[in-house]
């Protein structure tokens, strides 16, 4: 259970988010716009802020914004109508942890506020140990095993948070890039699948019958495809390169929060957020490896 202060002006978009929210145990607040919303956090901070973008007063971009400014660390989820993609994407430069367009509520805002607060608790325990280090280098190869994607990118959270180059905020951000990358890698790389694959296969797992990805991974030639894995961390920077071993996709069709339809191509989301977070985002020319770089001190 998680305490959510809800930003939200449209009354009828509060009764369907804090139903939502509420039958998934969240104790929700609800507040008519940014301005009440950030005093209401002044009073008491929650454990996480989704807000719609479109609102009078504060919007969700100036509530992004404000907070950052006052260094706050609760994670912001923006919730975008079409024609707001352009403010989504300087939302998510500015501070912001995540953003659903309205069609993709039902179905993901419980998924996004777990994942969030997920990467947001990043256990840190080592982190008097790798306050000494002055420099990382990692190099995974993984088989198409999704549980292994969690222990990583807490790995990388770790460290990154270990070598006080961060705050959790932007330590957060960093996970769900890395996390988007490999669950594109593997779900859209290797196991060849589309979104919509992806979205069915999550359904037929909560109902416990035998998923596409757990089929193709025991078949050629997904069976023999890997995820692999480098990361170079340092004082100045952190590097992130992963590259599956499947057929690649036409870069020149880079999805971009300018374009509402792009959330439709297959891991369209996960690269916008990506795009968003990272510093600097290039793939090689077949379009199976990604290179992210985070510059030290950036937001």
């Amino acid at each position: 259970m998680a305490r959510v202060l809800l930003a939200e002006d449209s009354p009828t978009q509060v009764v369907m988010l804090r139903a939502l929210l509420e039958e998934d145990a969240h104790e929700v607040q609800v507040a008519s716009d940014g301005a009440i919303a950030l005093e209401m956090i002044e009073k008491e901070m929650p454990d996480i802020v989704v807000t719609d973008m479109q609102m009078p007063n504060v919007d969700g971009l100036q509530l992004v914004r404000t907070l950052r400014n006052q260094s706050s660390q609760v994670p912001v989820i923006l919730i975008t109508g079409y024609g707001s993609e352009d403010l989504a994407s300087q939302a998510l430069k500015e501070g912001a942890a995540c953003y659903l367009p309205k069609t993709q509520v039902d179905e993901s805002l419980l998924d996004s506020i777990d994942h969030v607060l997920e990467l947001m608790a990043t256990d840190m325990s080592y982190r008097n140990l790798i306050e000494n280090l002055d420099y990382n280098e990692y190099q995974f190869t993984l088989p198409n095993e999704p549980s292994l994607i969690g222990p990583l990118v807490n790995l990388m959270q770790q460290v990154a948070g270990g070598l006080q180059l961060c705050d959790d905020i932007v330590r957060a951000r960093i996970g769900m890039s890395v996390q988007q990358a490999l669950l594109n890698a593997l779900y859209h790389g290797n196991l060849s699948m589309s979104r919509e694959q992806v979205v069915d296969d999550e359904e037929i797992y909560v109902e416990g019958e035998p998923s596409l990805a757990q089929s193709r991974a025991k078949l050629s030639p997904y069976k023999d495809r890997k995820i692999h894995f480098r990361a170079n961390l340092g004082l100045q920077r952190l590097e992130f390169i992963i590259r599956d071993d499947g057929d690649g996709f036409d870069t020149t069709k880079m999805p971009t929060t300018d374009h509402p339809q792009s959330l439709d191509i297959d891991g369209g989301r996960g690269l916008v957020l990506i795009h968003s977070f990272m510093d600097e985002v290039r793939f090689n020319d077949k379009g199976n490896e990604i290179t992210m770089i985070k510059h030290t001190g950036s937001k």
